[in-house]
């Protein structure tokens, strides 16, 4: 089946891409023919998105990106997950690639957690995550519901953070270790305000959450980005949208298993 924002396949090098225009997808109209195709690797898929232009190609720290006024993200209906401002006051918006390359493909995901099985005694667990994309969320708290866990959601690694805080204090005050009440951290890679490379090294260098592992969940996928997340201390890396994967992580971790035979 192909959908109106997808335009067909192209070979590139003997591979079938898949090409999503871009503007068709987000409804805006074009003042040129878009005849530029950007090529990129997600999550080890790679597709290709017709734009009308490049403008400027520049490398951010994600710290300088910010988290979409709410009037911004219910009128592009959650497709912006982060906004920046460039010099002559430039504002540049962030796109959920996952979003749309999960709404341009259309695919039914719910087979993908039928052969999950609960923890035993699940309700145990709590687990918190962060992830900017709303498709990716939605997908964790599938997972999560399925394993029968607990959980706390963050949109970036700031909120995560600042959760995380509150539960230290929390378990402080209570005479308790936090790793008592969260099992576990799962976190996204690119984040606004901040990321999960940064929110990694906070956790790993603050005596309060020793014993918590921390999951590192992405759909970059290269092996720089898993060797930069075990250097700020990541336990596992996990690629983004493979759930079975991912429970099965979670399950062992959970367990007590630090057994890194799945690591790669």
């Amino acid at each position: 089946i192909q959908w109106p924002e997808q335009e067909g396949m192209v070979s590139l090098r003997g591979v079938l891409v898949p090409v999503v225009d871009l503007g068709k997808y987000a409804h805006i109209a074009p003042d040129q023919p878009r005849e530029i195709m950007i090529v990129t690797e997600y999550n080890g898929r790679t597709q290709g998105f017709l734009v009308e232009a490049v403008d400027t190609i520049l490398r951010l720290d994600w710290s300088q990106m910010r988290v979409p006024p709410d009037m911004l993200t219910a009128n592009m209906g959650g497709l912006v997950t982060a906004v920046t401002e460039l010099p002559g006051n430039k504002l540049v918006m962030m796109l959920d690639v996952e979003k749309v390359l999960s709404e341009t493909t259309r695919y039914d995901d719910s087979f993908m957690f039928k052969d999950i099985d609960p923890i035993d005694d699940g309700s145990r667990h709590t687990v918190l995550f962060a992830d900017d994309s709303s498709v990716a969320r939605k997908q964790i708290t599938q997972t999560l519901d399925v394993l029968g866990v607990r959980y706390i959601a963050a949109i970036n690694g700031r909120q995560a953070w600042e959760e995380l805080k509150k539960l230290a204090n929390h378990a402080e005050n209570s005479g308790r270790k936090v790793r008592d009440m969260l099992s576990l951290v799962l976190t996204d890679v690119e984040m606004p305000e901040m990321d999960g490379y940064i929110l990694t090294r906070n956790i790993k260098s603050d005596p309060r959450f020793e014993g918590v592992p921390v999951v590192m969940h992405s759909s970059l996928s290269g092996m720089s980005n898993q060797q930069l997340g075990k250097s700020v201390g990541v336990d596992e890396y996990v690629p983004k949208f493979e759930p079975q994967r991912l429970s099965q992580t979670l399950r062992r971790l959970m367990n007590g298993d630090s057994n890194t035979s799945d690591k790669k």
